[in-house]
């Protein structure tokens, strides 16, 4: 498991019955996580003394019950880079802090290839992995469809002052936006993914990731410079092994490139356990 243990502006405090205590700064936040499958072990004031709830609906779904005053976002701190939270109608905040795991080295490899280094992000959300490419000082292109996010991963961007940093921020879907860097010849050092379970194309194309992600793999070969530094892929996907991820990385970019594969679950502690919350998955390949 590769556990991001290094936060300061953030902790899992406890878990236990579907839920997960949280803290994002000076905010406590309770949410559910389906991984959660054993008890509380003891739910003292703290859990109920949160700044907001979120609840599940039977019927999907779900909304948040704020039970202290909050701003509308706040910052917190990994490290050098920054990041705008704000709960969402959808269960998030706006940040995946095991995916600090993955910052931690992405960043390493870019600072360390005594290269220029150029790096896409493709399903970029509001731009964790865009950020800390960035302040590596890797050149960088954010891919995402939703506007609202590509905009958050600005604002990111901004607040970690690396607005002047080579970054292009691109609202397009993924898969059309690879098919056009193939025809124009474009050519990337390293591809950094985090693909759905299910969604669709502009043309009601449906993507389901355990169909397309091969595939898809497969087709952003020909956009890797002829010495790629590496490829990340993350997957939420219920059901999907590490293992898998090692699978299709072999069959495609090691093939070409050779280099080495790893692969496991990320993860993040548990403040009042010795336990590790399970948080996705990840398959690494690099030169």
């Amino acid at each position: 498991m590769y556990i991001a243990n290094d936060w300061k502006d953030y902790e899992v405090i406890d878990t236990g019955n579907g839920e997960k205590l949280e803290r994002w700064g000076d905010v406590i936040l309770r949410r559910p996580d389906p991984q959660i499958i054993w008890p509380i072990q003891q739910e003292n004031t703290e859990w109920r003394d949160v700044h907001g709830h979120y609840h599940r609906s039977s019927s999907g779904g779900g909304e948040w019950e704020m039970k202290k005053k909050l701003p509308e976002r706040w910052t917190i701190s990994y490290d050098k880079l920054k990041f705008h939270i704000k709960p969402t109608s959808f269960k998030h905040t706006g940040l995946f802090p095991e995916q600090a795991a993955n910052w931690r080295w992405m960043m390493d490899k870019i600072a360390n290839a005594g290269r220029p280094i150029n790096v896409l992000n493709l399903f970029a959300y509001t731009g964790g992995a865009t950020v800390a490419a960035a302040s590596a000082g890797a050149s960088v292109v954010h891919v995402d469809a939703a506007k609202g996010m590509v905009q958050w991963g600005k604002e990111n961007l901004q607040l970690s002052g690396l607005g002047d940093r080579p970054v292009r921020f691109i609202t397009d879907d993924v898969f059309k936006f690879v098919q056009r860097e193939q025809r124009r010849g474009s050519r990337y050092d390293a591809i950094i993914m985090d693909p759905p379970s299910y969604g669709r194309g502009p043309g009601g194309e449906m993507w389901k990731l355990e169909t397309s992600l091969y595939p898809f793999v497969e087709s952003c070969l020909s956009i890797l410079s002829d010495r790629p530094l590496f490829m990340l892929i993350n997957s939420y996907t219920t059901g999907i092994s590490p293992t898998v991820l090692t699978n299709i990385l072999n069959m495609t970019v090691k093939k070409k490139f050779g280099g080495r594969i790893s692969s496991g679950e990320l993860g993040l502690p548990i403040t009042r356990s010795d336990l590790n919350l399970p948080c996705g998955i990840l398959g690494r390949w690099e030169e």
